[in-house]
């Protein structure tokens, strides 16, 4: 069992003076991709050395805890998603001790340390679904995923009308071990990632025991996957339409969000409570509103839940009051923090999404006006920033990085780029490996090239460029976090103050501190509301009023 980082000393809720606070309800929280990352090793896919060397930038951004997409043995169908053995890591990515060596290192320098748990479907090369296989109709471990005879004469046709998220129908025939077709089984993604049937005991049992040892491992808490997914409505019932992807996070449906998740969720918080140092699970839950989000952060199950709601929330200011609003009131009866993220591995950089027109989605193909979306993404992270409850951070996003909308098709390694329907396929786009230095094979990323390639010109975003360069994105993002840290105003609290603003602008107060945004496309002039402490761009004082140049954030203490 490795050190565990002790405890922090005291959190205080600037709503509630003197009130003891949980690290994550006001903690800036940093998702590492890990293939895009660092290469430690020089084979042009990001490790967990690579990330384990490259630590102490995240200490001095100032993050308080490193999120890891997954890096167990996986066959990478999904990258990584589609998990084979959920206590080993990939080869491509080292090995336990590299993931011991990264956690007591993170640990070392005040950093905790969250993972990925992929617990509503395992890859085709897991032993419990090979064995399935292998075994044929009758095995008892076909009981653990969704096994169902088709429908037809011959049962030629899928046992339901799902449709996999990734495309195409959500259920693939077998055949049997004698070679005649058999059974059909549930994969809600990909073909290689079969749903788990957790109304199985040994499935729960299972769960409880991986938990158990990525705590004892010394990990500080999960970022679940598809935890609206685990289970499913009674029966299996047809949803009577097509095109199912276009109906998510507009209803409950037969296979998300369905209420018997949440005794899950319950029975894992008493594991996470038994441990020290506040270990905390995160529900990644797409639900039709955030008042059903809150439902997954209730006092006896998650800690947080991200709000999707939020990221794709267009860059209109009375759509970002009405969001904020919505958030901090769904989670307030439950005394959950609000999450707050614009970016993350499954959507186009908001720095992208910023740039074109509003209305496109979260996946965009088109790299639009890009001076307008770096403007309006700093202006954007100002804002999250300054809002109370816990905020997420792509890895890149500090560097002001853009999508490559650009990927030639060859280079493409996303699944479902693959496939005739669902999702787009161009989350590519957002994963290609971030720049270090202004020269190299890979920017600094490694020594081997890098897995997918970089745009031109990725030199001048990186790291070495914008360390120590004034006005950088970089040091914007540094600056901030570190006025979040030592303020009392900003971070943890559940409420904000609106205050009078022309059409088009947020005036948000806090205690000791006032937030202007300016969502518009021209300069506009407001009062001084106290001392200038922060902004995303630059703004001249005259006296008593301001001018705030379009698409721009400024913090103020009062």
């Amino acid at each position: 069992m490795t050190q565990h980082l002790a405890a922090p000393s005291t959190g205080t809720s600037a709503d509630a003076p003197g009130h003891r606070i949980g690290w994550w309800q006001d903690a800036v929280i940093y998702q590492v991709y890990p293939r895009s990352f660092a290469d430690g090793n020089g084979d042009g896919m990001g490790d967990l050395a690579g990330v384990t060397a490259r630590l102490p930038y995240l200490r001095d951004l100032g993050v308080d805890a490193v999120w890891l997409s997954p890096f167990y043995a996986s066959p990478q169908a999904d990258a990584g998603y589609d998990v084979a053995d959920y206590r080993a890591i990939d080869p491509m990515f080292g090995t336990l001790l590299d993931a011991d060596a990264l956690i007591r290192e993170a640990h070392a320098l005040g950093l905790r340390i969250i993972v990925d748990l992929v617990p509503n479907h395992s890859s085709d090369q897991h032993e419990w679904f090979k064995r399935a296989l292998a075994e044929g109709p009758g095995s008892a471990l076909r009981d653990r995923y969704h096994f169902r005879p088709g429908k037809g004469a011959d049962g030629e046709l899928p046992p339901n009308d799902w449709e996999s998220i990734f495309g195409g129908p959500a259920w693939t025939r077998t055949t049997n071990p004698d070679g005649t077709p058999g059974d059909w089984y549930l994969h809600l993604f990909a073909p290689e990632q079969p749903d788990f049937n957790w109304e199985h005991p040994a499935v729960a049992d299972e769960f409880r025991s991986i938990l158990r040892f990525w705590l004892d491992m010394g990990v500080d808490g999960f970022r679940v996957d598809v935890a609206h997914g685990l289970v499913k409505a009674h029966g299996l019932p047809d949803l009577g339409s097509h095109d199912q992807v276009k109906l998510l996070g507009n209803d409950v449906m037969p296979f998300f969000d369905q209420d018997g998740v949440h005794e899950i969720y319950r029975s894992w918080r008493t594991i996470l409570d038994e441990y020290p140092g506040d270990r905390i699970a995160v529900a990644e839950a797409w639900t039709p509103t955030v008042e059903r989000t809150a439902n997954y952060v209730r006092s006896d199950e998650m800690h947080q839940a991200f709000n999707f709601q939020y990221l794709s929330t267009a860059w209109d200011a009375a759509e970002l009051r009405t969001v904020i609003d919505t958030s901090l009131a769904a989670m307030r009866p439950v005394g959950a923090p609000a999450t707050w993220v614009l970016s993350n591995h499954d959507v186009t950089r908001h720095a992208t999404r910023f740039a074109n027109p509003p209305g496109l989605g979260t996946q965009i193909r088109t790299a639009g006006d890009r001076d307008k979306g770096l403007r309006r993404a700093r202006a954007a992270t100002l804002l999250m920033l300054a809002l109370p409850g816990s905020a997420y951070v792509y890895q890149g996003e500090e560097l002001g990085l853009p999508d490559v909308t650009d990927l030639p098709d060859e280079a493409r390694q996303d699944p479902s780029f693959f496939r005739a329907e669902g999702q787009d396929g161009f989350r590519d786009g957002c994963r290609v490996p971030i720049p270090w230095t202004r020269e190299g094979s890979s920017y600094g990323f490694g020594d081997g090239g890098s897995w997918l390639p970089q745009p031109a010109g990725w030199g001048e975003l990186s790291i070495e460029a914008q360390t120590g360069t004034e006005g950088s994105t970089l040091e914007l993002y540094r600056a901030a976090i570190a006025a979040r840290r030592e303020h009392p105003g900003l971070g943890a609290g559940t409420d904000v103050e609106w205050k009078s603003a022309p059409d088009g602008v947020l005036v948000l107060g806090r205690p000791g501190f006032v937030c202007t945004v300016n969502t518009t496309d021209a300069p506009v002039t407001l009062p001084v509301p106290g001392a200038l402490l922060l902004a995303s761009a630059p703004v001249a004082v005259d006296g008593d009023t301001v001018e705030l140049p379009a698409d721009t954030t400024v913090w103020w203490t009062v």
